[in-house]
């Protein structure tokens, strides 16, 4: 519009540009706190300081560590959104865009759960080529994230096969949070609050679970985002002791805005898998007190037990994590020797499936080669999937646990090396039943 000048002074005219006036101003007022809370965080000596630089933080490949800062093959991703931000939608509008948004995914049920350094692109294309329907990326600290232009390339990476995704953020700062959330909005389904870690960096960085103690803060963050953002967002916690306790919490982020919320079935003390079961029945109930969608986490070692949750729980889909780093096949059907053995009783009894997990070591370092990641997280694979191989050839783990600069090169060799050693630790499938004798049927001579 045309701008009057006299003595000094200007005058728009156009009503729209003084709205746009206003808006700025209105940012510039919010942002003011931001700045200044990242400062504080940034000199304060209990916050999480950047991670620390070793030799498994370099990327895998040089084409990686020369990117522009772009994130790759995303160009035809087009943002899953709910239209526009829902700060001024009903409770049963944003309840039945939840579900829209659900069923528009294809109601995903097999779902790599986020994991710190284990759940990169690499990984979560592996376990998707083998069942997995959707995955959450590696938890990602949302002031690290905000601030550091290394850290958002190393540690987020996707591409346009990756979807539904589920990006997750710890934070405790509503504004980080959603600054962080608007870079990654446009690549993912979901941006998701991590309200379940139970780690001891987690205490001491004042997120994860420990943020339970603090339910007001975590309506913050939520509405900041609900407010803000036009992709849905999700939420994943661990139960209270008490049932009541963990009721009230999952309704609280339900009103908030929250569209999605994962449960994981053990509280914040119950950190060993192994030790503890997680409690079906506490996540029955959380299902059946809410209206949005539920997943489950906890108790899945293979794809009978996900039927088995979805059976006693109602959830809409089950998370794997433990199980999926041993075996990325899980979702298709494979068990490892271990879990093989426990299902010798069904009548269909299991056999060799073809795949073992030097195979899929092999599948997962062409996909890094692709796809570039800090060699720590490729180094942690490794060991996690030749577990059950090393164990018998401890001499070939020493070499690996040895060897401070990993190469692909050198880590094709080891699975050749273990694979002429002998002793190959297949995967195994249920046999089908079409190819068993009949039990009255005579026995062939």
């Amino acid at each position: 519009g045309p701008l009057i000048y006299g003595g000094g002074d200007v005058f728009v005219f156009r009503r729209q540009l003084m709205k746009l006036n206003l808006l700025n101003f209105r940012f510039l007022r919010t942002r003011k706190p931001f700045i200044s809370e990242t400062r504080a965080m940034s000199h304060n000596p209990d916050s999480n300081p950047d991670p620390p630089q070793v030799l498994d933080d370099v990327l895998s490949s040089e084409q990686q560590q020369k990117r522009d800062g772009q994130i790759e093959e995303t160009v035809d991703s087009a943002p899953a959104s709910l239209g526009s931000p829902s700060r001024i939608l009903s409770i049963d509008t944003r309840v039945e865009q939840a579900w829209a948004h659900w069923k528009k995914l294809g109601r995903p049920k097999y779902i790599v759960a986020p994991m710190v350094d284990n759940s990169e692109l690499p990984f979560r294309l592996l376990c998707q080529k083998y069942g997995a329907q959707a995955a959450y990326t590696p938890m990602l600290h949302s002031r690290i994230f905000s601030e550091t232009e290394k850290y958002r390339n190393q540690e987020f990476t996707t591409c346009k096969e990756d979807r539904p995704l589920f990006v997750q953020f710890c934070a405790n700062d509503p504004d980080t949070l959603l600054e962080a959330a608007k870079r990654v909005e446009p690549f993912c389904d979901y941006v998701d609050i991590n309200l379940g870690c139970p780690q001891r960096i987690a205490k001491r960085g004042n997120y994860g679970a420990f943020l339970m103690d603090n339910l007001p803060l975590v309506k913050s963050l939520v509405e900041k985002l609900v407010q803000n953002l036009t992709v849905p967002v999700s939420c994943k916690i661990r139960i209270f002791p008490k049932l009541q306790d963990t009721l009230n919490y999952a309704k609280m982020l339900e009103d908030a805005g929250c569209s999605l919320l994962a449960v994981h079935g053990r509280t914040r003390d119950e950190k060993d898998g192994k030790k503890f079961r997680a409690d079906w029945s506490a996540i029955k109930e959380v299902r059946n007190a809410l209206r949005i969608p539920v997943l489950a986490n906890g108790n899945v070692r293979c794809i009978e037990d996900v039927d088995d949750c979805i059976e006693a729980t109602g959830v809409e889909g089950v998370l794997s994590a433990e199980t999926l780093l041993e075996n990325p096949a899980v979702f298709a059907g494979f068990r490892t020797a271990e879990w093989a053995k426990e299902g010798e009783e069904e009548e269909e009894g299991y056999v060799d499936g073809g795949l073992d997990q030097g195979d899929l070591v092999v599948e997962y370092l062409k996909l890094c080669e692709k796809h570039p990641v800090p060699w720590r997280m490729i180094r942690s694979h490794v060991h996690k999937m030749l577990g059950d191989w090393f164990r018998v050839h401890p001499q070939v783990r020493e070499r690996f646990n040895a060897q401070n600069i990993l190469t692909f090169e050198f880590l094709y060799g080891l699975v050749d090396q273990l694979k002429e050693l002998g002793g190959r630790v297949p995967l195994y499938k249920k046999r089908k039943i079409d190819t068993l004798i009949p039990k009255d049927s005579p026995k062939s001579v």
